[in-house]
């Protein structure tokens, strides 16, 4: 007899149908596979079995052929271990096959017949049209994360007899209902504080301007002047995380299986802070079958490259292309697939190998060629897609000493919404957030100069030998100040400060 039940595959942040096909006809008992399965997946033939004995049902000794349609689709994966024991059970006639009309299945047996959670359930559960006539049953794990979608009507269970007895109307799963507001009710962040950080002045205003437009950030200075401790509290004043980009960034972490059932939403900016021995793929993403890398689990929050020279070459020019599209495409033979790259870089380095190039208290050891070795680590393409370059001077015990308390981070964050807020209501025709994702056609649109203004950067980009992509980040930043200014029209203070945020571009004898 044949079977036909649906399940559903993740292909990147996709959801794919899947029709498991199950034909149980005479011959000689064996178990076969077929469909592109990976070796996860082939292994499922001993824990279906099993799990459909031990959940009281029979398991047939006859000639089992599961297919997995369409045959062309890698599969992998423990999630096909539910709907391949469900279409065993329907046809071996221990459940009705009409029953299964509009049902939807996914999720990984154990041995005794439980379920156990599986990763990418949320971008599954996004398949659907909302409001379509459909049933999802998953892991009771998985449940609260499938019901965010609000797309498909979600059942959660915690067995295989759960799940039949439901089918056969003797016990009735209710489905599972979020309320997003709840959730986000719950966010509390205030252990890191501007407040904290003594002195450095010059260096928050410059962090300020960045949250304001999404800018990216080098921090270059001595060890031990604060540089980590400034990216850290970044995150304290960029805008509150809105639900539309909660759900997106849910998403991908329910694809990398970051997710779990206490906190099945993403509520809280990321922060990743990938250590600089990881490779290409795991910053940027791939695999043999591709997986999301730490610039798309950073998405919509921070990723923070510590010791910037000290990534491998190959990992540094990777981020070109993120930094630019804020995509990343990863192509395989078996797919190809794209997952969002929308981060905040913000990167720190030592201005030489030693660290004390330029500081007053310690002489730096490092002879010019080591240190032009050093800082030509980061090639010129990756400085020019960093916008915002800021030295961190050593902090001097008199900061440590002042009476007059530092801006908090709630301070500032309020100046960097209502900057957003300008910039949402400004671009929202240009499915563009923050000033720093401008076209150049929205650059020429919206930065307006004034003459004054206009004379300086000519004069600016005449003496620092600018590139056209430099000349239009310092347009973006002057941009960004004039908003935090409530200016229409970028003046020359504006693009003053802009200018002075270039700071490696006025010593290009380092590069």
């Amino acid at each position: 007899m044949l079977a036909i039940v649906n399940s559903l595959a993740l292909v990147g942040l996709q959801g794919e149908k899947i029709q498991v096909e199950v034909d149980v006809s005479g011959g000689l008992p064996c178990f076969e596979i077929v469909g592109l399965p990976d070796t996860s997946v082939r292994e499922s033939r001993e824990r279906v079995r099993t799990a459909i004995k031990n959940s009281g049902f029979e398991f047939p000794a006859k000639r089992i052929t599961v297919n997995l349609a369409p045959a062309d689709l890698k599969k992998e994966g423990p999630g096909f271990d539910l709907p391949i024991a469900i279409g065993i059970l329907v046809a071996t006639g221990q459940l009705d096959n009409q029953l299964l009309d509009n049902y939807y299945f996914v999720g990984e047996l154990s041995l005794e017949g439980t379920l156990r959670k599986v990763p990418g359930i949320l971008p599954m559960a996004c398949y659907f049209k909302k409001d379509t006539n459909y049933y999802l049953v998953v892991p009771e794990d998985c449940a609260i994360e499938a019901a965010l979608a609000e797309t498909i009507k979600v059942f959660g269970a915690n067995s295989l007899s759960q799940i039949v007895s439901h089918l056969n109307k003797i016990e009735v799963m209710e489905p599972k209902s979020i309320d997003h507001n709840t959730l986000f009710s719950k966010v509390i962040n205030d252990e890191l504080d501007f407040a904290e950080v003594y002195g450095h002045e010059a260096v928050k205003r410059g962090l300020e301007v960045a949250a304001a437009g999404g800018h990216n950030v080098l921090l270059l200075g001595p060890p031990g002047s604060g540089k980590t401790m400034l990216a850290k509290r970044v995150l304290s004043i960029l805008p509150s995380l809105q639900l539309e980009e909660a759900l997106s960034v849910s998403k991908i972490y329910s694809s990398a299986g970051l997710l779990n059932a206490t906190k099945p939403l993403i509520t809280e900016r990321p922060f990743r802070s990938p250590h600089h021995t990881s490779s290409a793929a795991s910053l940027i993403g791939g695999g043999r079958v591709p997986k999301p890398g730490e610039v798309s689990l950073a998405t919509s929050g921070i990723l923070f490259l510590d010791e910037l020279p000290e990534y491998r070459r190959d990992v540094l020019e990777a981020l070109r292309q993120p930094l630019e599209d804020r995509v990343v495409t990863v192509s395989r033979v078996a797919a190809a697939v794209t997952y969002p790259a929308d981060f905040m870089l913000i990167a720190s380095m030592n201005p030489c190998p030693c660290g004390f190039l330029g500081d007053p208290e310690k002489e730096c050891s490092c002879t010019p060629y080591q240190i032009q070795r050093y800082r030509s680590k980061i090639s010129g393409p990756l400085l020019d897609r960093i916008d915002i370059q800021l030295e961190v001077p050593r902090i001097k015990y008199k900061d440590l000493e002042q009476q007059q308390k530092s801006e908090s981070s709630r301070e500032i964050k309020e100046r960097v919404e209502l900057a957003r807020t300008m910039q949402r209501q400004r671009f929202k025709k240009h499915g563009v957030e923050c000033n720093a994702q401008m076209t150049p056609k929205l650059v020429r649109k919206y930065c307006l100069l004034s003459s004054e203004a206009k004379s300086l950067l000519k004069m600016a980009f005449e003496q620092l030998t600018l590139s056209m992509r430099a000349h239009d980040r310092i347009l973006k930043i002057a941009r960004t100040i004039a908003d935090l200014a409530g200016s229409e029209i970028i003046e020359t203070e504006h693009l003053a400060e802009a200018i002075q945020y270039r700071i490696l571009d006025k010593q290009q004898n380092i590069i």
